[in-house]
């Protein structure tokens, strides 16, 4: 057999592998390794292994992954994500809907300390979903929103797949960031259109909450101080100059974590358990790259990549109907995997089909920041989408008289909102390359 033809076998049974629930680094790890032997023998695999792990995971930028999930983990336990819902609530908790769209701010504010969407999602589940059940909201709606608002974790910067997409592809992570805030933005304002439409046509589900006074709004808005400044000292130092995005994370860790030991929030078991949830969310990443890394090695031995590009180039498509292959090949894959794994295997592979096309005349460096947010909205949308909707599952868990089927069926309206945002910002770049204009 040729490489190109054990590179589409092996892709098949990684394919087969998820299919049957196994766990995708160990999949990736497992498909890349036999590949890698019939193509180049069993000593040439066993040379790379001695030095694969160190030169994937020495590489200086990775470590700003598991220091921003552990900001996340002291933000949670500082109670931020309950003082951000309560701010949002007391402001517009008393419209119709209005407890559903403070739960939609409250997460796009927590991703802002965050950088994960599962965290965002169950995080604020467990601070939104009794305050909404207490006041009427129907189980089924609740639960569609806070998922839907979850996925705000991993748009809303920093955001961890967008740092893995920048190393993958060697992007400058700044820019990434930045280039994410208005589809960030577009996003939360598009979920909330969507919770003012369904409150409207069906009022039963998200009726009309408290009015709070002027002294509780003020005094909750007050309350939300560490959140703001933490996010104007990480993402504002970034973009000064003062410091890289590594560094802005271990301060930004710094600042969480006094936050949560002010509140009470490391006491007993407190810091341990942060330290635990750190590292296994970052073990369970690093093995998935780690996986990556060896698929992605076997897929260049055998040109597969390669070929690949050069074929999708040569059937002469517009590249636009070329994106939006892409983008409904990462709608069918978001079924079956969580968004992270969706990026590690597939960017080594569209990635140079899109460098090698010209789009709207874009330059290199634009072309791939473009991408990269594209790709980023794409595999959020996996995030709510049936049969898996990692974020769907996480929520209904915590909801366990609504039947998912009711979550998903209310989730429809978001995905709406989401597909006309890939859209729009498919046509219209400049939403996102507005940041080429700061130099």
């Amino acid at each position: 057999m040729s490489g190109i033809e054990w590179g589409a076998l092996m892709f098949g049974v990684l394919l087969l592998l998820l299919a049957v629930r196994v766990h995708i680094g160990i999949a990736m790890l497992l498909t890349g390794s036999v590949g890698y032997v019939m193509l180049a023998g069993v000593d040439p695999l066993l040379s790379y292994f001695k030095t694969a792990a160190y030169a994937r995971f020495s590489v200086y930028d990775l470590s700003v992954v598991p220091l921003f999930l552990l900001m996340g983990q002291f933000a949670t336990h500082g109670g931020l994500s309950k003082a951000l819902f309560q701010a949002g609530n007391t402001l517009i908790g008393h419209w119709r809907g209005g407890m559903a769209m403070a739960g939609v701010t409250a997460c796009a504010g927590f991703g802002a300390i965050c950088g994960s969407s599962l965290a965002t999602a169950a995080t604020m589940g467990q601070v939104a979903l009794p305050e909404m059940k207490a006041h009427n909201y129907s189980g089924r709606f609740a639960t569609a929103a806070i998922a839907a608002g979850g996925t705000l974790g991993i748009l809303i910067p920093p955001s961890v797949p967008l740092v893995i997409y920048a190393i993958l592809t060697e992007q400058n992570i700044a820019k990434l960031f930045l280039a994410a805030f208005v589809p960030g933005i577009l996003a939360a304002v598009g979920y909330m259109v969507v919770i003012a439409i369904v409150a409207r046509v069906s009022p039963s589900d998200a009726p009309a909450g408290d009015r709070s006074s002027w002294a509780d709004r003020l005094k909750a808005l007050v309350q939300t101080w560490p959140v703001l400044l933490i996010f104007l000292v990480v993402i504002g130092g970034i973009y000064g100059g003062f410091f890289t995005p590594t560094e802005a994370a271990a301060i930004g860790t710094l600042a969480t974590a006094f936050v949560a030991w002010r509140s009470g929030g490391l006491k007993g078991r407190g810091f341990l358990e942060c330290m635990y949830g750190t590292a296994a969310a970052t073990g369970m990443i690093f093995l998935i790259l780690l996986g990556a890394d060896v698929l992605n090695v076997f897929l260049a031995l055998s040109q597969l990549n390669t070929e690949l590009a050069k074929w999708v180039i040569g059937l002469g498509l517009s590249p636009i109907l070329v994106l939006f292959l892409i983008i409904l090949i990462y709608l069918v894959l978001g079924c079956i995997m969580d968004s992270l794994s969706m990026i590690l295997l597939t960017i080594p592979m569209f990635f140079p089909i899109i460098m090698g096309m010209d789009i709207y005349g874009l330059a290199a460096e634009p072309k791939a920041i473009w991408f990269g947010i594209l790709v980023l909205m794409v595999v959020e949308i996996g995030l709510i989408t049936p049969p898996v909707g990692m974020n769907v599952f996480i929520i209904n868990s915590m909801e366990k008289n609504t039947p998912m089927k009711e979550t998903f069926k209310f989730v429809l309206p978001f995905l709406a909102s989401d597909v006309l945002r890939i859209i729009a910002i498919v046509f219209f770049p400049s939403i996102v390359l507005f940041v080429f204009s700061f130099g």
